[in-house]
């Protein structure tokens, strides 16, 4: 069976499953959503915010991006954030970074090699052209790497500083974005309070640890 042929089998059998312990679950969802989460997090195929939080369809509105980033310039995530926020209600903005992330190690390792032109656009994997999308899209990570203090620690434990450092990042950065400014000053137009958190997910354990840099109203 070919992967593809797979996956719609897993489906079949995975919506006969939930129908049967479930009679009506999906004619339910199929009237609407009313997440109480916005994922903002990484692409890699092993940190899906519906298996590791144990969620259900309707739970999260998602969006995933190499090394979770929050461009303030990226339009299709400032959409969903807006439509989050003001149109489904959502309670609670989650940048969610992981361990041994791609993306955050090939900034890392740009950061070590003493490559990088502050001066100038940075190539962070050097097979790629410097206007690559991916040198691009990865640049300002690169940058936040240069900043930290990764001298005096190992290769994994730098790794970790650099997954952490962006999550913060991100998380000041989309504290400044006039949905989240507005939502906090001037209320939402379905009334919820909105808070931003900052996670990162484990690979090697399956857990969640909040960095404790969460924003907004209790």
């Amino acid at each position: 069976m070919s992967v593809v042929n797979r996956l719609f089998a897993a489906n079949a059998q995975w919506a006969s499953d939930v129908s049967k312990h479930e009679p009506g679950f999906f004619k339910e969802s199929a009237k609407g959503q009313a997440p109480h989460t916005l994922w903002i997090g990484c692409a890699d195929s092993r940190a899906p915010e519906t298996v590791i939080t144990g969620a259900r369809p309707g739970d999260i509105f998602v969006n995933r991006n190499v090394a979770n980033q929050f461009n303030t310039d990226d339009l299709s995530l400032l959409a969903v954030l807006k439509y989050a926020v003001d149109h489904l209600g959502v309670e609670h903005v989650a940048i969610v970074g992981h361990s041994n992330c791609g993306g955050a190690g090939a900034c890392l390792a740009a950061a070590l090699s003493g490559s990088a032109n502050h001066d100038g656009p940075i190539v962070t994997i050097s097979s790629e052209p410097v206007d690559s999308e991916l040198n691009r899209w990865l640049e300002p990570l690169t940058r936040i790497a240069t900043s930290l203090p990764l001298a005096s620690v190992s290769e994994a434990e730098a790794l970790q500083l650099v997954v952490e450092a962006n999550v913060k990042a991100q998380v000041e950065k989309l504290a400044s974005t006039e949905v989240i400014r507005s939502a906090w000053t001037k209320g939402t137009p379905k009334g919820q309070k909105v808070q931003i958190h900052g996670w990162v997910y484990d690979l090697s354990t399956g857990l969640l640890k909040d960095l404790n840099i969460s924003r907004g109203p209790a």
